[in-house]
């Protein structure tokens, strides 16, 4: 075993060869979107996305269903198609799955790749001196709320799904380049920008500063959370995480919360030497992942462990 669960990585590493490890991961979850195909694209973007944060490439997947006793069979085929189109565009083999009758409808994938156990992108290796990119917009978790409300506009609708259904595949084939020297990398999902940062401080042994207004911001994620569309995660994210953070006095409330926003097939966190940072930034943008920016970076493990300015 070269990475397990003890630092709270994105997936597992086993090492089977010499040059070869498996990289496995899962995740499944409810609809957070009207459309069935939609939720299905979402659900394979985000299960993929654990293997591309470790440096691996997919290989194969198992489908997780729970689906109402009752339910309309076409929508479950549409679930299932959305889900195999992201599986195909990631070169991906569904091999199978399982499924059980549940009254609530979720979906996702058990993803199991490959990787060089030389070339391991963890959480835990960051290091004083480094930058901090990141590669999507946040606000997919206070946007999906609003989705559910029936308070979400088209415009913010459209971005949130053009994010949530964006593979990492191409910002982690960028990140792998050695002229970069990435020394580590984790996907923002669930626990949000600050949970997975808090991880990667604690499990490099640094600190970290982030510039708030530099965290790109999905359309209307501002408006969400100023209009009270905040889901339960988010809340969750700041008992978790916030007793690590200081923020400077022009912060305001509406950034701090967009910072625990729970996200869902969120971009790459990335800690490389500063001097690279710009470069990566460039290259990351050059291959249309737009969002691409330079938030913050490392420092010598101090107190506070985390700084917002």
């Amino acid at each position: 075993m070269l990475v397990g669960f003890d630092k709270a990585d994105d997936a597992g590493v086993y090492q089977i060869s010499e040059r070869q490890a498996l990289v496995q991961t899962v995740d499944f979850f409810t609809p957070i979107v009207d459309d069935p195909f939609t939720f299905g694209a979402i659900a394979a973007t985000n299960a993929l996305s654990d293997v591309y944060a470790m440096g691996g490439r997919p290989l194969t997947a198992l489908a997780l269903v729970c689906f109402p006793e009752k339910g309309d069979v076409a929508v479950l085929e549409q679930i299932l198609a959305g889900g195999l189109s992201k599986m195909i565009e990631a070169g991906c083999t569904v091999v199978g799955g399982h499924s059980i009758r549940d009254e609530d409808i979720k979906f996702g994938y058990s993803v199991t790749g490959t990787i060089d156990p030389a070339h391991i992108f963890t959480n835990s290796g960051a290091q004083p001196g480094d930058g901090l990119v990141f590669t999507k917009a946040i606000g997919t978790g206070v946007v999906s709320t609003a989705i559910k409300k029936g308070k979400a506009e088209p415009a913010w609708i459209d971005a949130a799904t053009q994010s949530m259904t964006t593979l990492n595949r191409a910002a982690a084939e960028i990140m792998a380049r050695p002229e970069f020297g990435a020394h580590a990398a984790t996907d923002v999902t669930g626990f949000g920008l600050m949970g997975h940062l808090r991880e990667m401080v604690l499990g490099s042994g640094v600190a970290a500063h982030v510039c708030a207004g530099r965290v790109p911001l999905l359309a209307g994620a501002r408006e969400c959370v100023e209009r009270g569309y905040i889901p339960g995660g988010l809340k969750n994210n700041r008992d978790f995480a916030e007793c690590l953070v200081e923020y400077d006095s022009g912060v305001d409330e509406t950034q701090k919360a967009l910072l625990f926003d729970p996200q869902t097939a969120g971009g790459l966190l990335i800690a490389l030497p500063k001097a690279n940072c710009d470069a990566l930034v460039a290259a990351l943008r050059g291959a249309g992942i737009s969002a691409a920016t330079q938030i913050g970076e490392i420092l010598p493990q101090r107190k506070p462990v985390i700084t917002v300015g």
